[in-house]
């Protein structure tokens, strides 16, 4: 577990498990002779892929950003990614019951992102995080309903249906403010409506060590990423930049309905989380669920953990 504190909010990353996912799918046009240079694939051109959730916790509620790929697939989508189903089990090991819940965010209605927002019992379709209010985009849920041909295999509806017809669900149109110090923002691209989850703390940022058992120092004030007048800010990006893999502003997914919006949105969102430096939430990055993205002294975009 990774865990930071982000002025008054905590965050911890959860993870799901991880997947295969074929290499070329995932890096679009970007060439193997290119992309293998950051990432290992096997003999089968499949590259491991992380499910990585954000807990937040503010003092008054405790919020999850992402409920990785849940333990509903079909047997002929089990064939293809398998099913890790590890984020009840992770979030349990840190202490956190489905009941701590109070708000679950969905960037995106894939499902891979919003698997365990709903679980099967006793038949029946039933929230997974029983007190939770969640949000999702009005206008995913909307291109869900009707999805086309390309993308129908992204979208299973008892992971977001039962919750927008019981009420529990809210949908959103982007830009609202979720809890104070959290909103939403839409970066198009992946899909048409697509949201990142913006963090804004207050304060100043401390690291705690992956294993979470002791706190970590304030920067040094000479670092790069020196506290400035900002407040300590963090991002989950959703698929706008998967992995620290994808950090380049033309790098993209073949999964990407909008690639040249991806693009654009990729240039307003480093605008600020660079001038900033905001903490980047990485949702498939199997190894760094988050790093701060920079250019390095030739120009060369990387990604720093610290």
């Amino acid at each position: 577990m990774h865990r930071i504190t982000l002025g008054d909010f905590e965050l911890s990353s959860f993870s799901d498990g991880t997947y295969p996912l074929d290499g070329g799918a995932y890096f679009g046009v970007i060439p193997k002779i290119m992309w293998s240079r950051r990432v290992a694939a096997d003999e089968r051109n499949y590259v491991m892929t992380g499910l990585n959730s954000l807990l937040i916790r503010t003092g008054k509620q405790t919020v999850l950003v992402e409920t990785g790929m849940g333990n509903k697939l079909s047997e002929r989508m089990v064939k293809f990614y398998g099913q890790p189903a590890k984020l009840l089990d992770n979030l349990a090991a840190g202490g956190v019951a489905p009941e701590d819940i109070d708000i679950v965010i969905n960037t995106h209605l894939h499902f891979d992102h919003c698997g365990w927002n709903t679980v099967r019992k006793n038949e029946k379709i039933v929230p997974t995080f029983p007190r939770a209010k969640y949000y999702a985009p009005e206008g995913e849920w909307q291109y869900a309903r009707k999805p086309s041909e390309r993308d129908l295999i992204s979208y299973i509806p008892d992971n977001y249906d039962p919750l927008v017809a019981s009420g529990q669900m809210t949908l959103l149109k982007g830009g609202e403010e979720i809890v104070s110090g959290i909103s939403v923002e839409t970066f198009r691209g992946h899909t048409a409506s697509m949201q990142g989850v913006i963090i804004r703390g207050g304060g100043s940022s401390h690291f705690v060590a992956q294993d979470a058992t002791r706190v970590g120092q304030p920067r040094d004030s000479s670092s790069s990423h020196a506290p400035t007048s900002h407040a300590p800010t963090a991002c989950y990006i959703g698929d706008l930049i998967p992995t620290t893999a994808h950090i380049d502003i033309s790098w993209g997914m073949g999964f990407d309905l909008y690639p040249l919006d991806t693009i654009e949105s990729k240039k307003r969102y480093y605008a600020r989380s660079m001038a900033e430096k905001w903490l980047t939430v990485f949702t498939h990055d199997p190894k760094m669920p988050w790093a701060y993205v920079e250019k390095d002294e030739t120009g060369k975009m990387v990604a720093s953990a610290t």
